[in-house]
């Protein structure tokens, strides 16, 4: 059912960079750590290890196998199998999904921009005071500049196109992003106490075990792999059908997995060392990156140096998830209408600018307008990553056991003799356990958000 006219990844190696770089991006960097931290540090990534290899490996497995059968992006994925209401319904959410959180993740993308430009022009000092973060980002205008010059980047790179935008572009920066990465975990694990944040991060213990590790451990392998985002069936339709979709998935686990850790080594250690080993201190969470890290950036000698290498990395990883976001959003839109893809990525581009700036603007001068109590920002970050997320994985994985069947994946797992060496886990988990996986997010993350529980 593949085209062979629609253009694609050279090869797989096109491929793995360009989905390590969907799925390396602010949940690694930023929000890893933080959870690490607050929910027992070793045991929290034993645990989120445990699952990417079982939950994470299958769903990946699942949605590029149905991405590369049919040749299509989701909506047009799902209805290749008949318009019955729930594949319309699964093929609408998993398209839908991408363009919701695109905008708001593109205002953090502009964040950085800024932090990012303070740094390279030597105002650290100034980056780490209390109140910059809360001045900037309730200047309306200043927070719309950088937002709009983030997205400007995304829809250069998505016009380029599959090969000559996205691939080239995370074929570089996927890299970059390692070396950064390593080259900032060697200065933050040498600074002096920083040894007992290295231990705490890596070092498992049992003590530290909750249910609620294991909770937010799957949600962050949720956030983290790109699951139920329309990115992964997109990016399998670009794969060509000799590459293995088994040997590319545990690759992409293995950048995924590689660069969390790494950021775990970036983070945790160098907050011990600031705060003389308190792990309270990490209790920063989502605003350790642009008020906490900051501040220790400037404790540190090189603090500029360090600051801009930090930031760099940290705008390429999130480049690339967003342009994956973008991507999967064109796609659909260019295959389900005449635009065509300078057409459909004008058009993206236009409902990014106005959803985003309502998140943009959503700490500054509409900063009284909620919804459900919510900043536009956190509300569609709730709407999509605790609502729509876990509802499209539930429809994958009945798409997969009841439409698609899982014969015909594993075939197309299979092609040109491949070996599926983990068929039967793959087997189990997206017929019985992957589907009640993600019913206990959906419900944890609501019971949260209504303050039954707390994550």
């Amino acid at each position: 059912m593949n085209s062979e006219e629609r253009k694609g990844f050279s090869g797989k190696l096109g491929y793995v960079l360009s989905a390590a770089g969907a799925s390396v991006g602010l949940g690694n960097i930023w929000r890893f750590p933080y959870l690490a931290a607050k929910y027992g540090g070793g045991i929290f990534l034993l645990v989120y290890i445990l699952l990417a290899l079982t939950f994470g490996y299958t769903m990946i497995i699942a949605e590029t196998a149905i991405g590369r059968y049919t040749g299509k992006s989701p909506y047009g994925a799902f209805t290749s199998f008949g318009k019955a209401p729930g594949t319309v319904f699964g093929g609408w959410i998993n398209s839908i999904i991408p363009l919701l959180i695109c905008p708001y993740y593109s205002v953090i993308g502009g964040w950085v921009c800024k932090y990012l430009f303070e740094y390279i022009r030597g105002n650290g000092a100034g980056v780490a005071q209390d109140t910059f973060f809360g001045e900037f980002i309730s200047n309306g205008f200043t927070a719309e500049f950088w937002f709009i010059v983030f997205v400007a980047m995304i829809l250069i790179i998505i016009v380029m196109g599959v090969e000559n935008g996205i691939e080239r572009v995370s074929s570089f920066m996927m890299p970059v992003l390692i070396v950064l990465a390593f080259l900032i975990c060697i200065y933050s694990m040498t600074r002096p106490g920083a040894i007992e944040g290295v231990k705490y991060f890596l070092v498992p213990n049992p003590a530290h075990f909750s249910w609620m590790t294991v909770i937010s451990a799957m949600g962050q392998m949720f956030y983290s792999l790109s699951i139920a985002m329309g990115i992964l069936i997109t990016f399998g339709s670009y794969m060509k059908k000799d590459v293995s979709i088994e040997e590319s998935t545990i690759q992409v686990e293995i950048f995924d997995t590689g660069i969390a850790v790494m950021a775990g080594l970036m983070i945790i250690p160098a907050v011990f060392s600031f705060s003389g080993g308190d792990p309270e201190a990490l209790g920063a969470g989502p605003s350790l990156m642009f008020i906490t890290m900051p501040k220790i950036f400037d404790s540190m000698g090189f603090s500029r140096i360090i600051g801009t290498l930090f930031f760099a990395l940290v705008l390429f990883a999130a480049l690339t998830s967003a342009i994956a976001l973008t991507e999967s959003a064109v796609s659909t839109l260019a295959d389900e209408t005449s635009l065509g893809r300078v057409y459909s990525t004008l058009f993206i581009g236009a409902v990014m600018l106005i959803l985003g700036s309502l998140s943009c603007l959503g700490y500054g001068p509409l900063a009284d307008v909620k919804i459900i109590g919510m900043q536009f920002l956190d509300f569609f970050d709730f709407l999509t990553n605790s609502i729509m997320m876990p509802i499209a994985a539930l429809c994958i994985c009945l798409f997969v056991r009841n439409r698609m069947t899982v014969a015909l994946a594993v075939q197309e797992v299979e092609q040109d003799g491949h070996r599926f060496h983990r068929r039967k886990i793959f087997e189990f988990m997206i017929q019985y356990v992957c589907p009640v996986f993600v019913v206990i997010i959906l419900v944890s993350s609501v019971a949260n958000v209504l303050g039954l529980i707390q994550m």
